[in-house]
């Protein structure tokens, strides 16, 4: 629900802050009043198309904000959660701005977000039905989407979609390999000519860092060998040697203790020491015993790491990367073996997956012609309370081509007058007939198991054009009943209607200093009769219309009460 909307420096508002409420907010006011701006602002915090002719002469940019009250369904859960967005005691916050040159900025929950995020957001906010979006009423994808809101098709839909995309991508697996095989062929050989040098070399993982430390160690033998000679003479065999001396600092420290037992911790001090030299001495021997000069063993590391540096040179740059190569090329080699199996495999695959989205396509059409006659019956019965109950109104079903939506194609067909064959929407209807038309079908939907089923404001921009007396009466009571289940927001020039107001605001144009401004403000008692009698009489007032409008306020407040009665 809008609990509020502020409106700065667009078109002609400065400013204008007002509070909505639940059930039927009703905008009334002269023609060109700005009364549709109000809408148009709303429409860009569900993020419609940005303009810098929005802003206001003179103003550096235009800011709307909007503060909406959300219950928090699952799916809207998950969407905030994708883009760390919060409600804050159960409202969000919308603001958009626009700037001089044409680029706007949008604001969720106090946090920047996309246009594209807001026209996410949108269905579980609110919707707006104006003449302009009647022509979506033509639109075969949105009369489909109408009669699956109101058959509660999202689970059969999404079970469909994921088979046609899985189906559809499966096809196009197979068609990529059916066009890759020639050119596949043809790198056969090259395939096959760059696996057999890499497997005839065989390299191993960290091999060529192995052999680089081995032939350093097989170039310096001699320097190697005079330098650990010299380590462990200098340890144990010299004279005198680490150990020898170490060996008579030890007898001395002896002869110290028998004397002064206080000095015994040397002697433990000196222990590990003396067991360290002698560990390195005899590793050091060791090590003598087994270096020599192997020229051949030599010969053959340097021809090793030339192979494997020419792989590294055409596959490399590391031995990794060339083992990685390796085994990439196999695995092409095997999926071009084994191409047929895979063709094969694929093929069956489709064939599958095709039969299972026929068999979910015709069932989701049978439910589909099966609510298609309840909604036209439920229609038709709106239709009647709007004063058009010698209309026909109807779904024709016809077959469209495998898609995310299935198999219907459906075109809403309609003869608002007896005798006549019932024929598309925008091959008929009239401009008042379609907005009827259109408030019956928003009726039937309005609680329709969707995405956006949770209560949402419904915003009707003169809905009630080219109608009027009693069939005026019919549209307000349609509204009234509508607004027991979503708050509404109607823009109006019958006092037939704005009677039925729960909320009631008047948009007026003022000049200020020369400056044309447009302002809001809600009016109740005497001031809202008087505004309905300026909608029955124009600007001249007379007792007849303020009594005509007393009765209208009397009589709808009669219809709400009997309406509420259970």
């Amino acid at each position: 629900m809008l609990v509020e909307l502020i409106v700065e420096n667009y078109a002609v508002v400065e400013r204008v802050r007002v509070r909505f409420g639940a059930g039927v907010n009703l905008l009334t006011g002269e023609t060109g009043s700005g009364k549709s701006i109000v809408v148009d602002s709303l429409g860009l915090l569900f993020g419609g198309r940005a303009s810098s002719d929005m802003i206001r002469t003179g103003a550096p940019r235009a800011r709307v904000s909007g503060i909406f009250e959300v219950p928090l369904t699952r799916p809207l859960r998950t969407l905030l959660e994708e883009h760390s967005l919060e409600l804050e005691e159960g409202e969000l916050l919308i603001e958009r701005e626009i700037l001089p040159n044409g680029k706007s900025r949008a604001f969720a929950g106090g946090r920047p977000v996309t246009a594209s995020l807001l026209r996410e957001l949108a269905p579980y906010l609110g919707d707006i039905h104006g003449q302009h979006d009647q022509q979506k009423l033509f639109e075969p994808a949105a009369q489909l989407d109408t009669l699956d809101v109101f058959a509660s098709n999202r689970p059969a839909l999404d079970r469909i979609s994921s088979l046609y995309h899985q189906w559809r991508d499966v096809a196009r697996e197979l068609e990529d390999l059916e066009r890759s095989n020639a050119e596949t062929l043809r790198l056969k050989d090259l395939w096959t000519f760059q696996n057999r040098e890499i497997e005839s070399t065989a390299p191993v993982p960290g091999e060529d860092a192995r052999l680089e430390s081995e032939r350093r160690v097989l170039m310096n033998v001699s320097r190697l060998h005079e330098h650990a000679q010299a380590a462990y003479d200098e340890l144990y065999e010299g004279e005198p040697s680490a150990l020898s001396l170490l060996g008579k600092a030890r007898r001395h420290i002896d002869d110290l203790i028998r004397v002064d037992a206080t000095l015994g911790h040397l002697a433990e001090t000196l222990a590990p020491t003396e067991a360290a030299l002698d560990d390195a001495a005899h590793t050091l021997r060791a090590y003598l015993g087994k270096l020599e000069d192997d020229p051949a063993r030599l010969d053959e590391i340097e021809s090793r790491l030339a192979a494997l540096e020419r792989l590294k040179r055409k596959y490399g740059p590391t031995l990794d990367d060339v083992i990685h190569f390796g085994e990439d090329v196999k695995t092409k080699l095997s999926n071009l073996e084994n191409s047929d199996e895979l063709r094969a495999a694929l093929h069956r695959k489709r064939e599958a997956l095709g039969v299972e989205y026929a068999a979910a396509a015709a069932q989701l059409s049978q439910e589909r012609r099966a609510a298609a006659g309840k909604l036209e019956h439920k229609v038709q019965a709106e239709l009647a309370e709007l004063a058009m109950e010698r209309t026909r109104f109807s779904v024709a079903f016809s077959e469209q081509e495998w898609s995310e939506s299935g198999i219907d194609r459906i075109t809403f067909l309609i003869a608002p007058n007896a005798g006549e064959e019932p024929k598309p929407l925008d091959r008929i209807a009239s401009g008042g007939e379609l907005s009827r038309l259109a408030l019956a079908l928003k009726t039937c939907t309005a609680n329709g198991t969707s995405a956006q089923s949770a209560s949402r404001t419904l915003v009707f921009d003169e809905v009630d054009a080219g109608i009027g007396g009693a069939t005026a009466e019919s549209v307000g009571r349609r509204l009234k009943r509508l607004a027991s289940t979503d708050q509404l927001l109607c823009v109006t020039h019958l006092a037939q209607i704005a009677s039925f107001a729960d909320q009631h605001y008047v948009v007026e144009k003022r000049e200020v200093k020369g400056r044309t401004l447009a302002e809001l403000e809600e009016v109740t008692g005497e001031a809202r009769t008087r505004e309905i009698a300026r909608m029955l009489s124009g600007q001249r007032m007379t007792p007849e219309a303020l009594k005509h409008a007393e009765q209208l306020v009397k009589h709808s407040a009669g219809k709400r009460a009997l309406s509420n009665t259970p």
